[in-house]
């Protein structure tokens, strides 16, 4: 019996690893752990959570909590080598651009463990990112590539990666996204304050748009932060806003003293399902999360990023993301071009089906030699 540790360290990462979970738990002979850093504490996970995933509490909690980037990188380092150490693998998964992804990886390959990497191969070409190093770092170290677009085969490809072990195998994002709202379909797991408010903008054919935003270099620099929130209330005045806001966020419009007018509706964060519930229907999404520009591809959702460079150009290229930048005139401009009908045709990418988490077990069982 092989056995595989599964990492994650952050709600959007056990989303990530849900699928590989319900696929691995279909094949005979690949035990698996599922391994939570702690890198996010997050109450919405809970065990509600993991019923609506599919998936089993995770075996092993490691708390490693927040700190500076160094500094939790290091406690996740130490608690996870001892975990190796103790009861070793046979490979170890990760998935996404976290620093649970960066630090995992490295301890395995330290204790020759093979690593494989989930949605290897992205780049934005912005190295002051923090996940661009993480997934620069954790791609020059992986021994299995799982890929979702063809950039990313480029890229591995032209940093010396050998063909036979890059695998484009499609998005486990979407697996579970499709996943989810088929069980939205069935069930209604929608909370009042997001039901509510698209009832009400939804009525007598009105229509609303929705809003994150949480990237340091949108949120932590006032001329920035004040810039895009000029946009937004100038959108709002023509499409009603509602804005689930991460505590990033509203920790600096607080300090900066910045008001969004009553246009646009604020809530806490939300929990996957709601969200799904909400975002789903909205005539735009403006965001600067990467997932949610591959979520809102996958469904036909137009999604405006702001953003000047992304990790995932298929959903510019194939898909109903425009990439608009941070300048106030071209956000309002390509929101404007949606609300009048000339926004870009899109198409689902290639693969994108639902079937990826199939691939990746497929793969891991043939290079395990199971």
């Amino acid at each position: 019996m092989k056995k595989i540790y599964l990492v994650a360290g952050a709600r959007p990462n056990f989303m990530k690893i849900a699928p590989v979970v319900r696929a691995l738990q279909t094949r005979q002979g690949l035990e698996f752990k599922i391994i939570h850093t702690g890198q996010h504490y997050d109450r919405e996970m809970n065990d509600v959570f993991f019923e609506e995933l599919g998936i089993p509490q995770p075996d092993v909690f490691m708390a490693a909590g927040g700190g500076t980037h160094a500094q939790q990188t290091a406690r996740i380092m130490m608690a996870f080598e001892e975990f190796c150490e103790a009861d070793p693998p046979d490979a170890v998964l990760v998935v996404g651009d976290v620093n649970s992804t960066l630090a995992c990886s490295v301890v395995a390959k330290k204790l020759h463990i093979p690593v494989a990497h989930v949605e290897a191969g992205l780049r934005s070409g912005d190295i002051t990112m923090p996940e661009e190093v993480n997934r620069i770092v954790t791609d020059s170290i992986s021994d299995w590539f799982f890929v979702t677009e063809p950039s990313g085969i480029d890229h591995l490809k032209r940093e010396g990666k050998r063909d036979s072990a890059i695998h484009y195998v499609g998005h486990v994002m979407i697996d579970n996204l499709l996943y989810q709202l088929k069980k939205l379909e069935d069930h209604d797991i929608s909370s009042p304050e997001t039901n509510s408010f698209k009832t009400k903008h939804t009525a007598n054919g009105s229509r609303y748009g929705v809003v994150t935003l949480h990237r340091p270099s949108n949120v932590d620099n006032v001329e920035m932060i004040t810039r895009l929130c000029g946009a937004l209330r100038e959108i709002a005045m023509e499409l009603p806003l509602i804005f689930p806001v991460h505590p990033r966020t509203r920790g600096n419009l607080e300090k900066f003293g910045i008001e969004l007018g009553p246009n646009i509706t604020l809530l806490g964060p939300q929990a996957y399902m709601p969200f799904l519930n909400l975002w789903k229907d909205a005539a735009v999404v403006l965001t600067d999360s990467g997932g949610l520009q591959e979520e809102t591809t996958a469904l036909g959702v137009p999604c405006v990023t702001l953003r000047d460079n992304t990790e995932r150009p298929i959903t510019v290229e194939e898909g109903s993301n425009v990439l608009a930048g941070t300048e106030p005139a071209r956000i309002i401009g390509e929101v404007r071009k949606i609300l009048r009908g000339e926004g870009k045709r899109s198409r689902r990418p290639h693969l994108w089906d639902g079937k990826a988490a199939q691939r990746i077990v497929d793969v891991l069982v043939k290079e395990m030699e199971l």
